[in-house]
């Protein structure tokens, strides 16, 4: 397979041609918005601006403005990074996941540990709620939460799920469809060029705080960051962008599965999956023990040499023992 960029592009450009693409992907996405729109909901391309920014104000707002969500961030995420990879002439699986899973359980390996760092998550998510810029910062600060309210109450919004209907789209548009996307920009492309480009850690670490900055939420980075962090080594370790996307849906769909059945009056004890407040010490700790441990092994297995295979050949002679090279 040949493609139309040289795929010794600098790890730099390489990054520019898949913003490139992502602009061009985003207006697929719109297109592919409007047209639904118009046949499924029969709004007209006028109206669609003011139902996309005003949605609970239309009855149709809350599927038209999933639909603008998803279709949204796969055109321009999902979009430019496969189309990236096949302008550089490689195929998906090869540009992506240059390394089959050692094992089928690395995906529920990643899939448990962030479930298990969530607790250790919260107090994150407690801290950088709180914090304060300096007084020198003060008028962005007074934007910055401004923004930030307003997008939690789009958030909240989105999320009010009356329905399993409406819950499972929700599962779809806001857990699967940024898992695939993001996964596939921010570690399958900006990660690996980063890599090349500087070093493994330099890749991982600028790689989880772009990650965190894109989503444009400075009291919540902090933890974004955290978990970038934790896919981009994911993602560095096992060399297959499914591990990461595991881990990073499993992030998304276990909130929304937690908030759900808050809705439904589930938790009888007063949860509030709304709030921003730590969990307890008591669950914290062991959290964060029970994750850097299990780091530790994910780190270890992943990264082991992969033993190499042994394979049988008959001969005039009789069975002679080849050994292939070992997988890296």
């Amino acid at each position: 397979m040949k493609g139309f960029l040289p795929r010794t592009l600098h790890p730099g450009l390489q990054i520019l041609m898949l913003l490139v693409m992502m602009v061009a992907g985003a207006c697929v996405g719109l297109a592919v918005f409007f047209a639904y729109a118009r046949l499924a909901f029969g709004v007209s391309l006028v109206d669609m601006g003011k139902v996309v920014a005003y949605p609970a104000a239309y009855p149709q707002g809350w599927g038209l403005l999933m639909a603008y969500q998803g279709l949204l961030l796969f055109g321009a995420f999902a979009g430019g990074a496969l189309a990236l990879a096949w302008a550089l002439g490689y195929g998906w699986a090869e540009y992506f996941s240059p390394r089959r899973p050692g094992a089928g359980w690395w995906l529920l390996a990643a899939a448990v540990l962030i479930i298990v760092i969530l607790p250790f998550m919260s107090t994150l998510i407690s801290w950088n709620a709180g914090a304060h810029f300096p007084s020198a910062l003060h008028g962005f600060e007074v934007w910055a939460r401004a923004s930030e309210d307003r997008a939690a109450d789009l958030t909240k919004f989105l999320t009010m799920f009356n329905s399993p209907t409406r819950f499972w789209v929700g599962v779809v548009v806001i857990a699967l469809v940024p898992a695939i996307s993001e996964e596939l920009v921010f570690r399958g492309v900006i990660q690996k060029n980063l890599v090349r480009w500087f070093s493994p850690q330099v890749g991982v670490w600028l790689g989880a705080a772009l990650f965190s900055a894109i989503h444009f939420q400075f009291f919540g980075f902090v933890p974004r960051f955290v978990l970038g962090l934790v896919l981009g080594y994911l993602y560095l370790w096992s060399g297959n962008i499914l591990v990461s996307m595991a881990a990073h849906f499993t992030q998304n769909a276990f909130q929304l599965l937690i908030l759900y059945l808050a809705q439904r009056g589930q938790f009888g004890w007063g949860f509030d999956p709304d709030s921003t407040d730590a969990l307890p010490l008591w669950l914290a700790i062991p959290s964060a023990l029970l994750s850097a441990g299990l780091l530790y092994f994910l780190h270890q297995r992943m990264t082991a040499p992969v033993a190499p295979t042994t394979m049988l050949t008959l001969s005039s002679e009789g069975v002679a023992v080849r050994r292939s090279e070992p997988l890296t």
